[in-house]
This record gives C-alpha cells, sequence and structure tokens, in this order.
C-alpha cells in the first residue's frame, strides 16, 4: 500500500482529475493510512482532497484554499481535534467539519458536536457510514436569508437558544429537546431540521403518546399486505416516510417498553423491519425526541430504558419557560395576533400586554395563545384591553423561587397602578382609563394588592 506521508505526496495525487472536481475537501489526520483511505475515498465520490498531517499544516492550507469539507482526527501531533472544530467555526463558520475519533471516546465527539461539528466517525472508519456524512456535510446550504419558521423573541435566554440550535443543525448526532409543556419544543425541532441538510427532505413529527399501542410497531416500521386482520396493502411506517429526513418523537416517555427495544434498535443499526415483512429495510434518519418529564426520574422508576436514553440524548436542549423571559412577550403578541383571522380589526393594548407580563404562564407560549384568542373572540370593541384578557386563578406556589417571582410581579403591578393613581391625582376612574382597564377590574386589583 502506497502511504501518503507527507503535504507533498498528497497534492501530488490531487492533480488527478483536478478540474473535473468542483468540491474540496481538507483531511487532516497523523496517521499516513488513514489519510490515504480518505482520499481515496473521496476521490471516488469525485471530491478533490488537500492532506495535512497537523495542525501547523492545515491551518496554512486553508489560507491558501476554498474548502467545502472538513475531516480532522481528534487527537495530532500539535493540538486537540476538539478544540480546533472551535477555531474553525469561529474563522471558517461555513466550512462543515466531521471528527475522527477512536472507539471509546464519546465525551469528546459530544464536546465537539457541541462546538458546532457537523457529524463524527469512530475507529475503523465504516466506508459507508464516511460516504454518507460527506454527502450529509457537502449538502449543508449557506444561510443568506432568515429561515422561518423561527421562535420568537429577543431576550438574551432566546439569542442564545437559537445560536444553538444553529450548531445543533450542522451535526447529525441524535437531540433531545426539553422543557415544560407549551414552551415550543416541536418548533425548535423543525428548526433544527429546517437550518440543516437534511432541510429538503420530510420532517415527520408523531406524538408517542397518541398512537394505540397495538398499532405502535406498525405504524412506527410498517407492515406488509396481509400481516394482520385489516393489513389490506404494504403501508409504510413513520421511519421510512422520514428517511433521509428528519423523525421527530415528541413525548417519547409515552412509549411502552417493548417500543423502546424496538426503537433502540431502530437507532443503533439503521434498520426497520416491517410487520410480517422478512428482510430488515435500511434507514437514514435523524432522530430528534422531546417530553416534558424528567427522563433520568423515568429511569429511575423503570418506566424508561437507560440504554435507550444515552442514544436519543447525546446533545441536549434546554428550552426556558415563558416566565424566565416576560421581555419577549409583546413581540410574541404581536406575532400570535398576526395569525388570527381578526388581526386586521382588533388590537391588543399596551395595559393588557403589560397585565400578560406579570403572569407566570404556567402552560407558556400555548396557553398564551389560548388566553389571546379568547381574548379577541369576546371582546366588544377594536381593542384587546386588561378586562379582557381575563388571566386565570393562580395556585398557591410551594417552590420558593414561584413565591419569590409572584412577589416581584405583584410589585411591578402596584408600581404600575399607584403610577397612573398619582398621575390622575388618585381619580380612579381617569386611572382606569389610563391603564386600559375598566373601573371594577382596577376595583377588584386595588383590593388584591391591599391598595384600597
Amino acid at each position: 500500500m502506497v502511504l501518503f506521508s507527507d503535504l507533498a505526496s498528497c497534492q501530488q495525487m490531487n492533480r488527478v482529475n483536478y478540474f473535473s472536481m468542483s468540491k474540496l475537501a481538507l483531511i487532516i489526520d497523523d496517521e499516513p493510512d488513514i489519510r490515504e483511505l480518505l482520499q481515496i475515498t473521496l476521490q471516488r465520490m469525485k471530491i478533490n482532497t488537500h492532506c495535512a498531517a497537523d495542525l501547523a499544516t492545515a491551518r496554512i492550507l486553508l489560507t491558501q484554499h476554498e474548502f467545502n469539507l472538513c475531516l480532522t482526527d481528534m487527537k495530532l501531533t500539535d493540538g486537540d481535534g476538539v478544540e480546533f472544530v472551535n477555531e474553525l467555526q469561529t474563522n471558517f463558520p461555513h466550512i462543515p467539519v466531521a471528527v475522527i475519533t477512536a472507539h471509546g471516546s464519546m465525551d469528546s465527539a459530544i464536546k465537539a458536536l457541541k462546538y458546532g461539528a457537523f457529524d463524527f466517525l469512530t475507529k475503523p472508519i465504516n466506508l459507508n457510514t464516511l460516504r454518507s456524512v460527506v454527502r450529509g456535510a457537502l449538502n449543508i446550504k449557506p444561510q443568506q436569508a432568515p429561515i422561518k419558521p423561527s421562535m420568537i423573541g429577543d431576550s438574551r435566554l432566546m439569542q442564545d437558544v437559537r445560536g444553538t440550535i444553529e450548531k445543533l443543525a450542522r451535526n447529525q448526532a441524535p437531540i433531545y429537546i426539553s422543557g415544560e409543556s407549551g414552551v415550543g419544543k416541536e418548533l425548535a425541532a423543525r428548526m433544527i431540521h429546517d437550518y440543516g441538510p437534511r432541510a429538503d427532505r420530510p420532517f415527520v413529527p408523531v406524538n408517542c403518546g397518541a398512537i394505540p399501542n397495538d398499532l405502535m410497531e406498525s405504524e412506527f416500521f410498517g407492515h406488509k399486505k396481509g400481516s394482520f386482520t385489516g393489513a389490506l396493502a404494504d403501508k409504510p411506517g413513520l421511519f421510512q416516510a422520514a428517511d433521509g429526513g428528519t423523525l421527530f418523537l415528541d413525548e417519547i416517555a409515552e412509549l411502552p417498553q417493548h417500543m423502546q427495544v424496538k426503537l433502540l434498535r431502530a437507532i443503533q443499526e439503521k434498520v426497520v423491519r416491517p410487520v410480517g415483512a422478512q428482510k430488515e429495510t435500511r434507514i437514514d434518519v435523524r432522530i430528534l425526541s422531546a417530553t416534558n418529564c424528567n427522563l433520568s426520574d423515568q429511569v429511575k422508576k423503570g418506566l424508561f430504558r437507560q440504554d435507550l436514553l444515552y442514544r436519543i440524548n447525546v446533545i441536549e436542549l434546554q428550552l426556558p419557560p415563558l416566565r424566565d423571559r416576560a421581555e419577549d412577550i409583546p413581540l410574541l403578541v404581536l406575532h400570535i395576533m398576526a395569525k388570527l383571522p381578526i388581526a386586521a380589526q382588533v388590537k391588543v393594548t399596551p395595559a393588557a400586554v403589560a397585565l400578560l407580563q406579570t403572569y407566570p404562564f404556567p402552560g407558556n407560549i400555548r396557553e398564551l395563545e389560548n388566553i389571546l384568542e379568547r381574548a379577541a373572540a369576546l371582546c366588544t370593541g377594536n381593542a384587546i384591553t386588561a378586562d379582557d384578557i381575563q388571566l386565570p386563578a393562580q395556585e398557591p406556589q410551594n417552590d420558593p423561587h414561584h413565591a419569590s417571582l409572584d412577589a416581584v410581579l405583584s410589585d411591578i403591578e402596584k408600581q404600575k397602578i399607584i403610577a397612573a393613581l398619582e398621575e390622575t391625582r388618585w381619580n380612579k376612574t381617569a386611572a382606569a382609563k389610563r391603564l386600559g382597564i375598566t373601573f371594577r377590574t382596577l376595583r377588584y386589583r386595588l383590593e388584591k394588592l391591599g391598595l384600597d
């Protein structure tokens, strides 16, 4: 076997079919035989290559060429591949990078994915997996325009979430999206899909808790005609429908144990067997999952398999509750109202928005949508006032965090009401008008806040 041990020998091989190849890859590995294996495989895919045995050479090549892809080993003679991923994403964010790691170094691989690596390969390298990773990386499209849908909000929390989503979209690792009910987990999953290289392939969301137990295997993996009573024709399952794209498993904690076993095999082996079929079918699906319960607690209770948790939770994306980003509520109100059929006729008054900002929203954005839809339907004029909002009565909280939050919100409301009363020389009728609420509502708020 010919070993390419230096930059010159690699560049000499690059001259073969140079002008017929439209893509260019950077290969970084200190093992000559690995470099040769990667180079031959990529050239058979009509991808030109430049090789580097260390990071110093790689940095020089990056200044001399426009690369479409980078494959780098994790451990190099003059540096750490993980830190190089971070460097590459900072200086050359348009270049997808996949890392090569020895078996058993998953912690480093996960760290590289969090830094923005597209995917990872383990040694010994499987050529089919290599080709799949390369094709996926080259399908990443430059983001020249805002991608919709997007999560609304200018708070620091939401800026961080959107930045994390952009990084997670570039890699192919399974993502577990955690957060309370109504925070937008499916929207986050759609964004991960839309920002990534699978954007032109199917996005298939499924609520695991909505499928009857006796139909789960058929729904997930499909069935053959005659495999059971009522199977009148071959039917593809959700995995086949999402082939090449993304399968979003919402409320994954609702899966029964027998389906957890089958799902684990499908994720590990990337194959499914339709009900009644003799052969397995190979599938290429990225798995995103979510639930509003704590899966670690479910594992301790014996309700969820620990090995499945490890497979779906390679990286966790935590979504904040709405009460932690109340400054985003005005933008969310505008966005939600714009989607309602009566949006052109009905507006939301500033006082109503201010009142919404004092509420902790246990149901998060979904509850905000419901409150606004009800207010829009019941308001008598062309404006939703604070009196139209009709916030639900809040249950007492034992959590000190909630207690302190309620105290802060009460203080904010007190300050707004007192300011309006002082500006109107304590004329309650005028103060109510200034706040955009009725006199009766103001009297109720004064009594509740101890200001009467």
